[in-house]
């Protein structure tokens, strides 16, 4: 993994508009945004993909299982918001009053299974949450297609999330979905500065890109979902996100 030419530049797509489920990503962007060039990566805040996909749900529409019921009880939240977070996850990770960790069913590791509140505003009165896309490396790279017909160069793609980490207060941006690029970039078996072999190096590469974007998108009433990433160069094979997520057999702490 290289900088070309020492300089990373870092840019928000500017007046994007609020975005409504149908609503075409790949038009908005493109009509926005000043000519992308080869290897840009754009990071698209993982909202946007999900409302532009519809990936709404209304709360009034949920009947609440006897699982939900009693673990909204024990965490104190919905026991209908309870039901979509659990439909959304393959098990129940940690939790205690007013927190869920889940495993999402594409792997993820998040509070509330990526089921949110926040920054969808209600319609009509009707109590929605958004879900997270159902399959995003594959909203990426449908992005991609879209972004690299429209500018005739090729792309990178990643849509990005806020996850909490372990250890450690606060969110940092994280890659949920990548496309043209490598969600990983392996450097064992490469010599250090001074010539020893690398054991275990592997690089987030997407995760890397969407923190920095992050710092543009901020998390609260920013209004800047869409930002590019310019000066990044790479000669690893792209690879989706789902290779990121570290098999049970290697996990130390679930």
């Amino acid at each position: 993994m290289s900088l070309t030419g020492r300089r990373l530049d870092i840019f928000a797509v500017p007046d994007m508009p609020m975005v409504q489920p149908g609503d075409d990503l790949a038009v908005l962007i493109a009509a926005r945004v000043e000519p992308l060039r080869e290897r840009d990566i754009v990071v698209i805040a993982q909202k946007v993909v999900s409302k532009s996909e519809n990936r709404l749900v209304d709360l009034a529409t949920v009947t609440p299982s006897a699982q939900a019921v009693a673990l909204g009880g024990a965490v104190g939240k919905d026991p209908r918001l309870v039901e979509v977070i659990l439909s959304e996850s393959s098990r129940v990770v940690r939790s205690r009053p007013n927190l869920m960790i889940m495993q999402h069913r594409r792997g993820f590791v998040m509070a509330n299974a990526g089921v949110d509140h926040s920054n969808v505003a209600p319609i009509d009165g009707i109590d929605r949450v958004l879900l997270l896309p159902e399959d995003p490396d594959g909203s990426a790279a449908a992005l991609r297609t879209r972004l690299e017909a429209h500018f005739g160069v090729r792309l990178g793609v990643i849509i990005s999330d806020s996850f909490g980490r372990p250890w450690r207060r606060g969110t940092a941006g994280v890659a949920i979905g990548a496309s043209g690029l490598p969600s990983l970039i392996d450097l064992r078996g490469q010599p250090d500065l001074f010539g020893r072999t690398l054991e275990v190096s592997i690089v987030g590469f997407a995760d890397e890109v969407a923190a920095a974007a992050s710092l543009l998108q901020g998390q609260a009433r920013e209004a800047q979902p869409v930002v590019v990433v310019r000066g990044l160069a790479w000669d690893a094979p792209d690879a989706p996100v789902a290779e990121m997520i570290r098999p049970q057999g290697e996990d130390l702490f679930r």
